[in-house]
């Protein structure tokens, strides 16, 4: 079909042009009407079925995750139990009140003890927690290399817990080292003030909610 032909097409007429042109027309119609509709109607359909199938593998394995942790609640149990036992046993290494100043005194006479001259022995504002005080001490001594490797031995050997941290060493003197650490020591809180760390926890939730 010449140009001509196409153009002399009567477009009321269409059911009489010829086949070919009628299943071009056809065709042309029909992917025009699915473009449009993908544009106009599916595309958000497309999206949401693509976003609930993501919620979907998302529910799976939060389901498999629970029912992992469900299967095995009564192993976690038990840990928690060993957990609390031991955790209850360092509590009882924890001194308390009364116990501090000789605990203070045995680290001191750690130092004595080994030849080591104190510049600075002062301790710090105590720190609590829900469970225990932490009490900072600043410390500075002068000594040999094998005398304050010595100490800090015979500080971790203390029947009470006690660690040494922030440890900074530098020449001194005469040869010796010069040895700034914060030992920190630990006291088991009384009843009254467990009592009274749980009462301002619990001000603080009802504030929060507020």
């Amino acid at each position: 079909m010449t140009l001509d032909e196409l153009k002399n097409l009567d477009p009321k007429d269409a059911g009489n042009w010829p086949v070919p042109i009628q299943l071009f027309c056809a065709a042309l119609l029909l992917v025009l009407v699915v473009t449009g509709g993908y544009f106009y109607l599916w595309a958000d359909q497309l999206t949401e079925i693509e976003a609930s199938r993501a919620t979907e593998v998302a529910l799976k394995e939060e389901f498999i995750t629970k029912k992992t942790q469900a299967i095995n609640l009564e192993a976690y149990k038990q840990q928690l139990d060993e957990i609390q036992r031991t955790f209850g046993a360092l509590l009882k290494q924890l001194p308390n009140k009364s116990d501090m100043e000789s605990l203070l005194k045995d680290i001191n006479q750690a130092g004595v003890g080994r030849g080591l001259k104190f510049v600075l022995f002062k301790p710090q504002p105590e720190i609590k927690t829900a469970e225990f005080g932490q009490l900072p001490i600043s410390v500075e001594l002068t000594g040999t290399y094998h005398d304050l490797a010595a100490f800090v031995s015979d500080v971790s050997q203390l029947p009470r817990i006690v660690t040494i941290g922030n440890v900074q060493l530098g020449q001194a003197a005469g040869g010796l080292l010069n040895f700034k650490a914060v030992v920190n020591t630990y006291r088991a809180l009384d009843d009254s003030e467990l009592q009274a760390i749980r009462q301002a926890d619990v001000e603080a939730k009802k504030r929060s909610r507020q």
